[in-house]
């Protein structure tokens, strides 16, 4: 296992490589890989481990009676999922958690974390706070599910969406990462309907895409503001 990898990764913020080992045995660890498709967890499951994603991405998703799907979040390398059912091991799996293409997982006994152990060493203390920051920062990005879905309609999504994407990249040109399928199931809304909508901004001038590369123009940005009188009440 190599635990310089693993020391660069946000749990393990300020957590050296040497003190990685011991740790890595304390937490009870073990690594799989998965094909891209695989489920990982499944709704209904009994979650016992948190998962720290080594390599490749996976997608955290729900899927109604009916079938329909619907991304709630994407989970890079270097990142947790299912830490917070982990902490609660006796609420089942609402979600599923699927590898959105070849990866490498790195399970962690969560309990092992929460537990301090006798001596209270500090990289310890540092690893629970790691745990704490990452599972606010998945709170805040619910929040920002919750904007980007919030709009009747799919342009207001789109534009909900792909504004907040500009500002993060700080441009106005960037890359999304979800396919148009995965884009729609993320918005809650229908492939085709939201590849014409797409289609209609490109067509008025409001961006330019090649896929899941994106150019925005700064009418976008206008457009995709609320109005003066809605900030002021937020």
């Amino acid at each position: 296992m190599n635990c310089e990898l693993i020391s660069r990764m946000r749990l393990f913020r300020d957590v050296s490589a040497e003190e990685i080992g011991p740790m890595l045995g304390c937490l009870q660890v073990h690594e799989r890989s998965f094909r891209k498709g695989e489920r990982i967890v499944s709704m209904g499951d009994a979650v016992q481990a948190a998962g720290l994603v080594l390599s490749g991405e996976v997608f955290v998703e729900h899927t109604d009676v009916w079938g329909v799907r619907s991304i709630l979040a994407t989970v890079g390398a270097g990142n947790l999922f299912a830490e917070a059912y982990a902490c609660v091991p006796e609420r089942r799996s609402m979600v599923d958690v699927v590898a959105a293409r070849d990866c490498a997982v790195l399970f962690l006994n969560v309990d092992r974390i929460l537990r301090l152990c006798p001596s209270a060493c500090p990289c310890h203390t540092r690893l629970v706070r790691n745990l704490l920051a990452d599972m606010a920062e998945k709170n805040l990005n619910l929040t920002n599910k919750i904007a980007h879905t919030a709009p009747k309609s799919i342009r207001a999504r789109v534009l909900a969406y792909l504004s907040s994407q500009a500002q993060m990249s700080g441009a106005h040109d960037f890359t999304i990462p979800f396919s148009r399928q995965e884009l729609a199931d993320y918005l809650n809304v229908d492939r085709s309907a939201l590849s014409n909508e797409l289609g209609k901004m490109q067509r008025e001038g409001l961006m330019e895409f090649k896929k899941n590369r994106f150019s925005l123009n700064r009418t976008t940005f206008a457009i995709a503001a609320p109005p003066a009188c809605v900030r002021a009440r937020a």
